[in-house]
């Protein structure tokens, strides 16, 4: 993952910036038992939870150490769930932010899959048919057998055959069409992503309206599935690097009526569940980070981290030399 995406959540966390959600630590200070150099999202989310959990584990050490008290509603028992609330904020905020990272991270990811298709895609097409040509014109000139048995097949592989599954690869993704798969459907033209990673002006606009905007700093499901479909258009307008359509979104919330954040129920049981669901939460998240950067395209991304789209361009000009040498040698051949 680039170092900006690896270090944005422990940044975002040891540092408020005024964006945060309702109820963030103070501004400006590191919170306790976080690292502002965590190094991967996995580590900026697990030094939120852990920040989280021994604030959960001292409250719930007066909350476990009186029942009575919960039960009884006094004052002993009122500090305590006032403590466990904070923790769930705490943990809310850290796990915000690791999805953020992750999104951030995933977005690079599918552009540059985008971008490796659209800029390289002709010129690998182009060396399968220079292949093909060469093979068939090797054949043509000896007539042995086994010589126009790899013409054939060199042939075969420039225009496959494609499997059903395949026919809408390019199409769907986790949330629905692509925005290819979108402008086919709809006879609009592709417009692919300019560069791989947004502009800095972008990614900030983009972060700082994800933290105010997400669905996991509500338990309503109505409030959840509103958010959950604006935060939808905010990563597409991020993944284009809009940063006008960012500000727009931003503006648009602003005016929209809704808090960034809602109070939480004051049970010390819903507290204790909502912190045991953002604890699965992150395991989840985790393991899509990782699925994200074992990839292929993650594998390539880690190669060049500081400038991915230089990485296009220094393969796009090898697969040039490799097509110029290629049609020399057919030139040669069939001259």
């Amino acid at each position: 993952m680039s170092d900006e995406a690896r270090d944005d959540a422990a940044r975002n966390e040891a540092a408020g910036d005024g964006t945060a959600p309702a109820g963030s630590p103070s501004d400006g200070a590191p919170r306790e038992g976080t690292t502002p150099d965590a190094s991967t999202p996995e580590e900026a989310a697990r030094d939120g939870s852990a920040q989280s959990g021994s604030e959960a584990d001292g409250g719930g050490s007066d909350v476990d150490g009186g029942g009575s008290d919960v039960d009884g509603g006094g004052p002993e028992a009122e500090a305590a769930t006032q403590r466990l609330a904070q923790a769930v904020r705490a943990a809310e905020n850290a796990l915000i932010e690791f999805e953020i990272a992750v999104e951030t991270y995933r977005i690079e990811v599918e552009n540059f899959s985008r971008l490796h298709e659209q800029r390289l895609g002709p010129l690998y097409a182009r060396i399968e048919e220079l292949d093909a040509q060469l093979a068939e014109a090797v054949a043509a000139r000896t007539g042995d057998p086994e010589d126009q048995r790899r013409a054939r097949e060199a042939r075969a592989a420039v225009t496959p055959m494609p499997l059903v599954s395949e026919l809408f690869s390019g199409w769907l993704d986790g949330e629905g069409f692509t925005p290819e798969g979108y402008a086919m459907m709809t006879d609009q033209s592709v417009q692919p992503p300019p560069r791989v990673r947004p502009s800095e002006e972008a990614r900030k606009l983009y972060r700082e309206l994800a933290r105010r905007c997400h669905p996991d700093l509500s338990t309503d499901p109505t409030e959840r599935e509103r958010r959950d479909a604006f935060l939808s258009r905010v990563n597409q307008a991020y993944a284009r690097g809009d940063a006008d359509e960012l500000r727009a979104l931003t503006e648009e919330w602003e005016n929209g009526g809704t808090p960034d954040g809602e109070p939480l129920a004051p049970g010390a049981s819903e507290l204790y569940a909502r912190l045991e669901w953002l604890a699965s939460r992150k395991e989840l998240l985790a393991d899509a980070a990782a699925a994200l950067e074992d990839s292929a395209v993650g594998s390539m991304l880690r190669m060049a981290e500081d400038d991915p789209d230089a990485l296009l361009d220094e393969v796009a000009e090898g697969l040039r030399r490799q097509i110029a040498t290629k049609e020399a040698e057919l030139a040669r051949l069939t001259g």
